[in-house]
């Protein structure tokens, strides 16, 4: 199986998992907004902050622009914003980028993006120097991009949202076959919020078995227990939405965690980490409890010298100091060689 370093964190399925706190567009285009929500981030365990590194020109064409088609709820109804214009708004440019970048590094998170052209691409790999890339879901059958990307050798974060396992395929091999191996597999549902029934976190299982590379979990869903039952699949890595207020205008704040939630889902994700445990049998009392829980042969009654033990002679209680109840037959039919009180604990010298 496949292992990627990011950072200083090894990536591998059944470790901790390296949580991204996605902050995409949620920053509304304000730079200190972005910094807030970065230290909070930081704050509350994540590995990593990611955000979108897209322009009005390199996400939509000028027929989306054209038809003023807006992507969720939150702006369909409204008549004082093209969708340009808010796109617009809500992208951050180069110098953006760059103070960003240099805000997590010197307070000691991880900064990635995800880049939508090959030029945000080039930005982000030849001069912020980022640790990985993410791919959206929405490029995964984007061949010719995948082929670019790979071949600056840095770490690939490739969401599967929207995809058949042929297109999986044909992904993987396209970033294969341009020599990059540093692969996580994302099971995703491109659905904000899917309903309970498709998140299928059972596909974990299904894509590490298939591909021999991490995989991990972006989570789409309303609050906190997809990504934490998402443990016990073995994820190596959790991508989760991230505002500081739900209510807020924008794309993805209703499907995002709050503060308070993305404290929870680190705390919790890697206490299950701790639980899941190993997969040998390890026997963790210490051996004075052991014998305190079990059981040991004792008298039913007093049984004289010389006398034959019978099955009614005898009883098991605790604790489990003396004769083991496994050896019961190696007693039954033994003569006695002293006598032995009502409840005394019996002994193998005793015959």
């Amino acid at each position: 199986m496949e292992e990627v370093l990011i950072g200083n964190k090894l990536i591998k399925n059944y470790s901790e998992p390296f949580i991204i706190a996605e902050i995409g567009a949620n920053h509304n285009g304000d730079i200190e907004l972005a910094k807030k929500m970065i230290n909070i981030a930081k704050m509350k365990g994540a590995d990593a902050v990611k955000f979108q590194s897209w322009s009005k020109d390199s996400i939509f064409s000028k027929e989306v622009y054209r038809d003023n088609y807006f992507l969720t709820d939150d702006y369909r109804n409204r008549t004082d914003y093209t969708l340009e214009e808010i796109v617009d708004k809500y992208s951050f440019g180069k110098q953006e980028h760059r103070e960003l970048k240099k805000y997590c590094d010197e307070i000691g998170i991880i900064f990635s993006s995800t880049p939508f052209n090959q030029k945000e691409v080039d930005f982000l790999v030849d001069e912020l120097d980022v640790d990985f890339i993410k791919v959206a879901s929405m490029d995964l059958n984007n061949l010719p991009f995948l082929e670019y990307i790979a071949k600056k050798g840095k770490p690939i974060v490739l969401s599967t949202g929207l995809s058949t396992l042929a297109e999986i395929d044909e992904a993987i091999s396209a970033i294969l076959n341009n020599g990059n191996k540093k692969i996580i597999i994302l099971h995703c549902v491109s659905i904000y919020p899917p309903i309970d029934e498709d998140v299928n976190l059972n596909n974990i299982d299904m894509l590490r078995s298939l591909y021999n590379f991490p995989t991990g979990y972006s989570d789409h869903t309303i609050g906190i227990a997809a990504p934490i039952l998402s443990i016990a699949k073995g994820v190596c890595m959790i991508e989760k939405h991230f505002t500081l207020d739900k209510n807020m205008e924008g794309w993805d704040h209703k499907v995002s965690a709050d503060s308070d939630e993305l404290g929870i889902i680190v705390s919790e994700c890697k206490k299950a980490y701790k639980m899941l445990g190993s997969y040998n049998r390890i026997v963790n009392e210490s051996q004075e409890r052991m014998e305190a829980f079990r059981r040991s042969i004792v008298a039913t009654r007093n049984i004289k010298a010389g006398e034959i033990i019978q099955q009614l002679d005898i009883d098991f209680k605790r604790p489990g100091t003396g004769i083991s109840p496994k050896y019961v037959d190696f007693i039954l039919g033994k003569k006695a060689k002293r006598n032995i009180a009502f409840d005394e604990m019996i002994k193998m010298e005793d015959f």
